[in-house]
């Protein structure tokens, strides 16, 4: 009789265990589950910008900035240190202190591309699929890209369906995300908000990029592309979200290097603004990580390949990448020697979310994500 008491008390005390078990494993599944990414890219930004600010050979070169004092103004400062935060001031304020951030190549820590081309639709093929695709994706057509990136990825992910989002300024976004095949909504380019619940916001948007201007064919402004993006975080919550600003590379490409920085500049207050939200908003607070990159770099030398990249441009490999908020631990500005690539931030993603993939499939992780 006292054996068969203690075999129920044991099987009881079994049920139990079980039981709180299962409600950790659900409660796990439930908090992966909750996590969200935005990722954005500021297209052809230089690391050299980034890390030290206003180039000192270009800030007042006659063929590149057609007022000098109103440039040395806002952005020139003494210090490298100091002339990144009056360029960039969110970054330098709140990502050095709260996150990280890598590509500082004066200081031992590089990021490179992977892909031999060093240009836009490579380079975004690059970040986006986790892995160069040199024999098909070797040019800026509007191709609807063969491998599935991320984004698609994540959408075919039972908690994540119809929860991702992409916005980007360059018209080639809906084929380089193949907006037909991953059904991932694409507002890139000059395309307006669409659907019958737009916020007041949305149809405001709509009817202005209707009546401004572009100075590019195929590029919009970013401030249309942000406030799109914003808007549509707002009203629909998604979970995987991809911003992609462009200004910073047509006007690099236009030899303007005082709209460049002034891009720059502004570019860091809509990421501010994008975090503001991240931490105000229930759904998002808490549970999102923001990750920050470049599709290509620059030239430095000669002077005038700052314009420039590809791979006739040395340095165009060169980029840097950043991180703030969920599964990030905080270091701030890598000063150790170390190696990541373009490549890896795919992977990141996927582990960020909870979302298994195979290394067939995408790159393997940045190691900022465990470490």
């Amino acid at each position: 009789m006292v054996n068969q008491v203690n075999i129920l008390k044991l099987i009881r005390m079994n049920l139990v265990i079980g039981f709180f078990m299962f409600c950790s494993i659900i409660g796990f599944a439930q908090k992966n589950t909750d996590s969200k990414v935005v990722l954005i890219t500021l297209d052809g930004l230089r690391w050299q910008e980034l890390f030290t600010g206003a180039d000192e050979k270009l800030v007042a070169h006659i063929d590149y900035v057609t007022d000098t004092l109103e440039l040395k103004e806002l952005y020139w400062r003494k210090s490298s240190k100091d002339r990144r935060k009056a360029l960039m001031p969110f970054v330098w304020s709140t990502i050095d202190k709260k996150g990280r951030i890598h590509g500082n190549r004066t200081l031992g820590s590089k990021v490179n591309l992977t892909n031999k081309h060093r240009f836009s639709y490579p380079g975004y093929n690059e970040i986006l699929s986790g892995k160069a695709d040199d024999e098909r994706i070797n040019s800026n057509d509007k191709t609807p890209n063969p491998n599935r990136t991320i984004l698609e990825i994540i959408n075919s992910a039972k908690s994540y369906h119809n929860k991702v989002a992409a916005f980007g300024s360059w018209d080639v976004f809906p084929y380089i995300i193949n907006e037909e095949r991953s059904k991932i909504p694409v507002n890139a380019g000059f395309e307006s908000a669409t659907g019958v619940d737009l916020s007041a916001n949305e149809s405001f948007l709509n009817k202005l990029q209707s009546e401004t201007p572009s100075p590019w064919s195929t590029v919009r402004l970013d401030v249309f592309t942000h406030n799109y993006a914003l808007e549509y975080m707002k009203r629909s919550h998604p979970k995987l979200v991809y911003i992609a600003y462009g200004e910073t590379d047509d006007f690099a490409h236009d030899g303007n290097y005082q709209a460049y920085l002034k891009s720059a500049n502004r570019t860091d207050i809509f990421i501010k603004e994008i975090w503001k939200f991240i931490k105000s908003d229930p759904f998002y607070k808490g549970q999102t990580t923001l990750i920050i990159t470049t599709d290509h770099g620059r030239g430095t030398e000669p002077i005038d390949t700052w314009k420039s990249h590809g791979d006739s441009v040395e340095g165009c490999d060169q980029v840097w990448v950043m991180a703030l908020g969920k599964g990030i631990k905080s270091k701030g500005e890598i000063d150790s020697n170390e190696q990541l690539y373009s490549n890896q931030i795919a992977a990141s993603i996927a582990k960020l979310l909870g979302v298994e993939v195979t290394h067939l499939d995408i790159g393997s992780e940045f190691e900022f994500i465990t470490n």
